[in-house]
């Protein structure tokens, strides 16, 4: 039978090994609704790599792909960069099929691999800075711990000018394209800004520092080949440029309000807020959980500056699905937000406290004093919303004049 999984050519070393997962729509808890790729690379050196293997499901389309190229037999080298199951399911089953001469890892990933894979494979820690070479070009690998996991690190090909960057730069998109100029730009800004959201927000702090030692490094950077998603080789630059944004959380005059309703009185006093932030000149995004999941608010949150949050009481607690979203959000440790509570109740009312409490836990600055209603709002309490989200907007019109 004809292999019809045909490996990509990225440059005149590099081509594309990996699988598209076209249905997958759930990943780390946030909803992936592109589908998304198992990146793996083949370096066509005197020694050939393969950097990365795919999802356990997946090998025998990696596999067929190598096989369009080389002989998998050929391979001498694997690398893994990171220690997670979506790139090191099929790791060890690879490896004893190919037999290569040795597999590459971190410290911490030797340690984690066996760890997974309950001491599966004989694997060499390479340390920070270290180079290994390939005969005609080299790899160098740095460590990128805790992006995302302890065990994280990136490789740099300098004879292809080429940074295999791992889960760094890259989304969860499925597509015939491999390249970013292959693919819709704002379909690329909202896939990156949904997985920097969702996957990478809780090490924000640290993305600056490895953009610096990344450019302290003088490389002549001309292809990013992430672990998911598109290779970067024309939006270089623009990618980049949004992990600098995302990574120090700037902010904007938006303002997201999240909320659950019943009996729609909840809803009724989100709108009135609305009105009020945009009499201030705010951006509102609404999110009814009840239409929304949790990683659509991770993704609105990334660049605003207010978030408000609102639920019926039921049981004397919040919402589920709103307990949910907080719950999430809280440990995706969003930064430099202000926000407020407000919710509808029948008789107990602890919702809106409950809200606070917890973005107080989130570190957000609550502006004002909750809002509650009784049952459906009347038009006090409908006025009182209304002034809340006009107070929340004045601070983000002076935050962003």
């Amino acid at each position: 039978m004809e292999n019809v999984f045909k490996a990509v050519r990225i440059t005149d070393r590099v081509w594309w090994v990996g699988a598209i997962d076209w249905n997958i729509r759930d990943f780390h808890g946030y909803t992936t609704k592109r589908g998304s790729t198992y990146n793996a690379y083949l370096v066509l050196a005197d020694k050939i790599a393969l950097i990365d293997t795919v999802k356990a499901p997946f090998r025998e389309e990696m596999m067929s792909r190598i096989a369009s190229v080389v002989d998998p037999k050929d391979v001498e080298i694997i690398v893994s960069h990171h220690a997670e199951m979506d790139h090191s399911g099929s790791l060890f089953e690879t490896a004893a099929a190919i037999r290569p001469k040795v597999i590459y890892a971190s410290e911490m990933g030797k340690k984690t691999l066996n760890e997974i894979h309950h001491g599966a494979g004989n694997v060499v820690a390479v340390k920070d800075g270290e180079k290994v070479g390939l005969g005609n070009c080299e790899l160098a690998f740095y460590e990128t711990r805790m992006l995302h996991w302890p065990d994280s690190m990136i490789s740099w090909l300098g004879e292809e000018k080429l940074l295999f960057s791992q889960d760094a730069f890259g989304m969860h998109l499925a597509s015939s394209g491999r390249f970013d100029d292959e693919i819709d730009p704002a379909v690329l800004d909202y896939e990156s800004a949904t997985y920097f959201a969702n996957i990478l927000l809780p090490y924000a702090p640290l993305i600056g520092k490895t953009l610096d030692r990344v450019g302290s490094m003088g490389w002549d950077l001309k292809f990013i080949a992430p672990d998911h998603g598109p290779v970067w080789r024309t939006g270089l630059g623009r990618i980049l440029g949004n992990y600098r944004r995302w990574g120090v959380q700037e902010k904007t005059r938006k303002a997201v309000i999240v909320y659950a309703t019943m009996w729609h009185s909840t809803e009724r006093m989100a709108r009135a807020i609305g009105e009020g932030l945009a009499s201030a000149g705010a951006t509102v995004r609404f999110l009814s959980m009840a239409e929304n999941h949790r990683s659509e608010a991770a993704y609105e949150i990334l660049d605003a500056g207010a978030l408000i949050a609102g639920s019926p009481t039921l049981n004397n607690n919040i919402f589920p699905t709103m307990a949910d979203v907080l719950t999430y959000l809280k440990g995706l440790r969003p930064k430099n937000l202000i926000g407020a509570a407000f919710g509808s109740y029948g008789w107990s009312g602890e919702s809106v406290r409950q809200i606070e409490d917890l973005l107080k836990e989130m570190k957000v600055e609550i502006v004002s004093g909750g809002v509650k209603a009784k049952h459906v709002p009347d038009a006090p309490a409908l006025r009182a919303c209304y002034d809340l989200g006009r107070q929340v907007g004045e601070r983000l019109a002076a935050a962003f004049p």
